[in-house]
């Protein structure tokens, strides 16, 4: 069983940074995949940000240019930064793994942003 830890959200102005991050009770190096999803309320879950076993990264449309996804795998650590923080950034923003053929979930951490 793989745990998922995420933290760093927290309330922040229209403009401003913050940076998540997701800690996994395993070893990351040999996931095929991590990613970021979000989920706003009455919203369906979408995903923000994927990084690949090979260091690749792809973004959702609405959030290039603006965060950014990254590793540490001597810390077993996927993080998100995320800059020029909009209102409809808000929500719940998961950490995702795919390990050993499954895929498992953090328990989310929250992001609001003020106008």
């Amino acid at each position: 069983q793989v745990q998922l830890a995420e933290s760093g959200g927290g309330l922040v102005q229209a403009g401003g940074s913050l940076r998540l991050s997701c800690a996994a009770s395993t070893s990351i190096s040999s996931a095929l995949a991590m990613a970021w999803y979000r989920q706003a309320p009455e919203k369906q879950r979408e995903l923000v940000a994927t990084i690949l076993r090979s260091g690749s990264t792809n973004y959702a449309d609405s959030v290039k240019g603006r965060f950014t996804i990254s590793r540490d795998t001597a810390k077993n650590t996927v993080y998100l930064q995320m800059n020029s923080l909009k209102v409809e950034d808000q929500a719940v923003y998961y950490c995702n793994i795919h390990l050993w053929g499954r895929d498992y979930w953090g328990q989310g951490t929250q992001v609001t942003v003020s106008s």
